[in-house]
């Protein structure tokens, strides 16, 4: 039987089944551990002469084992959490992290406090940050970082700052997306989706990149800055054919959530998705593959994305330098967009 020196905390959560942290919560009876598992863990803690003193020992290093991951959600929207792309990240960030022996906390910007160096790490809830998005300010990231806390953002990677933004190179899917409409022979094509975000700017700088490069001047008429819902989309949609008519064939949206919602108001007209009109998403969510019909979009590697945002977090707890990055995208296309010419 191994002593108090040399039985660890890992040990002890190896021989319950656990991860390390839930082994030190079980120690100290925390209600969120379940109780089965708590008097497992404490059995087994006094069958090795584990006591809670060194436990103790571990939470004087003021290590939590846990990360929070923080959906940035803007004001005024009716995003949520249940966003199927803000699901898809999280998803594959609860992977890297728990490879890598954490634990995820998932919380949103509206539940936490504006300070969130307090909220989370000062008050020991997590070890640092993973923000998803950026918004419109970056006002709470820059706070938590000017105080010193660990953290990495989902965004746009080419945006000047002082931590590592991770993302896909929203220029160029803006561009695939909107070249792929021109080949196909789309000449009136709409952007929908708000500009004002900094990953948003970008597409909507490839999506005018590709226009002019085909002689295309871009009318800021269509160009229609609206909420990242699908319901956003779909009244949106409806709004400018009856002011305007079907004054454009082709659709650049800025997740497949506006996809879905174009999508159906325009087959609720009868509109004929690709020949009258050819639409293209972004974020390549299950959802876009099985609807009728399928919906081409921009794919970015959330994979590859969460395993880049947990490598960086961890780069400065060891104190080591860090950088932004970009994460590959490719474009998939499906049946709502024409074949090209």
């Amino acid at each position: 039987m191994k002593s108090d020196a040399k039985f660890t905390l890992a040990d002890l959560a190896h021989l319950a089944g656990v991860s390390t942290s839930t082994a030190s919560r079980a120690l100290k009876n925390n209600p969120l551990i379940k109780q089965a598992t708590r008097e497992k863990v404490q059995t087994l803690a006094r069958e090795h002469n584990y006591s809670v003193n060194a436990a103790a020992s571990r939470l004087r290093t003021q290590k939590t084992n846990v990360i929070a991951v923080i959906l940035n959600l803007i004001d005024d929207t009716e995003q949520s959490i249940s966003d199927p792309f803000l699901l898809k990240i999280v998803a594959e960030l609860n992977k890297a992290l728990n490879a890598a022996g954490y634990e995820l906390l998932l919380s949103n910007s509206f539940m936490a406090s504006d300070d969130w160096a307090n909220y989370f790490i000062t008050s020991q809830r997590a070890d640092g940050l993973i923000v998803v998005g950026q918004g419109k300010s970056n006002e709470k990231i820059d706070k938590a970082a000017a105080a010193g806390v660990p953290l990495v953002v989902w965004g746009e990677p080419t945006t000047p700052s002082i931590y590592p933004i991770i993302g896909g190179d929203n220029r160029k899917g803006g561009y695939l997306a909107t070249m792929h409409l021109i080949d196909g022979g789309c000449k009136r094509i709409m952007f929908l989706g708000d500009p004002g975000h900094a990953e948003m700017t970008e597409r909507h700088a490839g999506y005018e990149q590709a226009l002019r490069e085909h002689g295309l001047e871009p009318d800021p008429s269509l160009t229609l800055p609206i909420d990242i819902t699908s319901q956003a989309a779909y009244d949106c949609i409806n709004d400018t054919v009856r002011q305007n008519g079907l004054n454009f064939d082709g659709i650049v949206c800025i997740s497949d959530m506006l996809a879905l919602g174009a999508l159906k108001a325009l087959k609720e007209r009868y509109v004929n998705i690709p020949a009258d009109v050819s639409i293209v998403g972004y974020d390549d969510i299950a959802l876009a593959e099985l609807m009728h019909p399928s919906i081409t979009t921009v794919r970015q590697d959330t994979q590859q994305a969460a395993q880049k945002m947990v490598s960086q977090l961890l780069k400065q707890f060891e104190g080591a330098p860090t950088r932004s990055e970009t994460v590959d995208i490719s474009l998939k296309i499906r049946r709502s967009t024409r074949a090209e010419n």
